[in-house]
């Protein structure tokens, strides 16, 4: 008890160290007074004069000083006016990993002060890194390929698509929340730029727009929520084929029909229309210009992009609450890891987003910490060491124990043994039926026969 069973891992943000930290604190103290307990009742039960032990543990007072300095930190880091102020850059290094003066006086320094002028907020220097990363890639490697295929350049250029998809798709979910990531003097090209690279990364225009923005953040994985995991029980493989299967197959045509049966029928015909385009120019790639280049540029990467976002959303929503389904707390997750929060802009902190969509990637350790209270108190659950891809194939394994092993306890969690972490995190894996569904969302949402 009182110590988290893996130890942080090496390459995490320094935003995700210091909320690590403190939740570690937190375990440690409630271990330590357990020990005060523990000690006070064996004490009593003693007939001999045993001296009492000792025993030495933070205040709560010198804890929460230390986390409002932490979170005043955290929010002067994001601050371009605060003298601590730093961007982001790259995903893998931050600004002071480089200690070579030279290469940060005449290359690294000249770039970032160009970089934040391109920029919509000052924090977001990274998102130029990758663009022009892609720029300079992608977009050569695809014309190249239609101009002369090779089939090793094929498999080499999906697999470079496959490694950029994840830092894509969760720079476009920033762009998307925010209409944009770019200063409005380049408006045209923060329009523009979705249209090039979204096929590329397995994207159809504007779909993540709409099932996203439009859908998901209204119906919140609700039942009526397309992408809903409540009616799956969400450690069966059968179940999640039957999830990917469904929106790989049917998305085209569930997306349009869930707009126009709630009579929105302008957000359908766009989502339909733009769905259909991109399938028209798939088309058109195809056997017009060049079919296996098509297969390497764009199909291999649709096809792989539509099983990583339903992978990832079923890892998001896997945990539900039996009792508060409908709770942002209780219906989703976070993670504190470095491929989810180094490498793809914070998407660890889903509860986080949630609560907030609207909230700025860089903010959210900051706002976790200010909420951290209350996420005990709903029984929020947060997991270390551990991936949404990782949790999900965990998952379907039926490996609690390891799962359990991942929690980071808060709350009444920190009593709970290794065993009774496991079972409560599966009991909200559980399906619900339908009954169970018009008792906890209202009827108007289950399938009642």
């Amino acid at each position: 008890m009182g110590k988290l069973h893996f130890p942080p891992a090496a390459d995490l943000t320094a935003a995700d160290k210091l909320v690590l930290g403190h939740l570690q604190k937190d375990y440690e103290q409630f271990d330590a007074k357990q020990e005060i307990v523990a000690a006070d009742a064996a004490e009593e039960s003693d007939d001999s004069a045993t001296k009492r032990t000792e025993h030495v543990s933070p205040s709560p007072e010198d804890t929460q000083e230390s986390e409002q300095q932490t979170i005043a930190y955290l929010k002067n880091l994001n601050n371009p006016k605060s003298d601590v102020f730093e961007t982001t850059v790259f995903s893998a290094w931050d600004l002071p990993d480089f200690k070579n003066s030279a290469l940060r006086k005449w290359i690294i320094d000249p770039y970032v002060r160009w970089a934040k002028g391109v920029v919509r907020t000052e924090t977001d220097v990274i998102m130029i890194t990758h663009l022009l990363t892609y720029l300079c890639t992608s977009i050569p490697s695809a014309l190249y390929l239609f101009y002369n295929f090779h089939w090793w350049h094929g498999v080499l250029h999906a697999a470079v698509q496959l490694y950029y998809m994840g830092p894509y798709t969760l720079l476009m979910h920033q762009h998307i929340h925010m209409r944009g990531v770019l200063s409005k003097k380049y408006a045209l090209i923060d329009t523009v730029f979705p249209y090039i690279f979204d096929p590329l990364m397995g994207h159809t225009w504007n779909s993540y727009f709409f099932h996203h923005v439009k859908h998901h953040h209204i119906e919140s994985n609700g039942p009526n929520d397309l992408s809903s995991t409540v009616r799956y029980q969400r450690d069966s493989v059968l179940h999640f084929l039957h999830y990917v299967g469904r929106f790989y197959l049917l998305v085209w045509f569930d997306l349009p029909r869930y707009f126009l049966r709630n009579k929105k029928t302008s957000l359908a015909l766009k989502a339909g229309g733009c769905e259909v385009a991109n399938y028209i120019f798939l088309y058109s790639m195809y056997k017009f210009a060049n079919a296996r280049a098509t297969i390497f540029v764009f199909l291999i990467p649709l096809a792989l992009m539509r099983i990583a976002l339903m992978t990832g959303n079923w890892g998001q929503h896997a945990f539900v609450d039996e009792v508060e389904p409908d709770s942002d707390f209780r219906s989703s997750i976070t993670l504190i890891d470095a491929p989810s929060n180094r490498y793809c802009y914070n998407d660890g902190y889903h509860t986080s987003h949630h609560l907030n969509p609207l909230r700025h990637w860089r903010d959210h350790p900051a706002a976790f910490l200010t909420q951290k209270q209350q996420y005990a108190a709903e029984h929020a659950l947060v997991f270390h060491n551990i991936d949404y891809f990782m949790l999900t194939v965990t998952l379907l394994s039926k490996n609690y124990a390891h799962l359990a092993r991942c929690l980071v306890p808060m709350g009444a969690q920190m009593a709970m043994t290794m065993d009774e972490r496991a079972a409560m995190l599966k009991r909200k894996t559980r399906r619900f039926t339908e009954n169970e569904i018009a008792q906890k969302w209202g009827k108007q949402y289950a399938k009642l026969k």
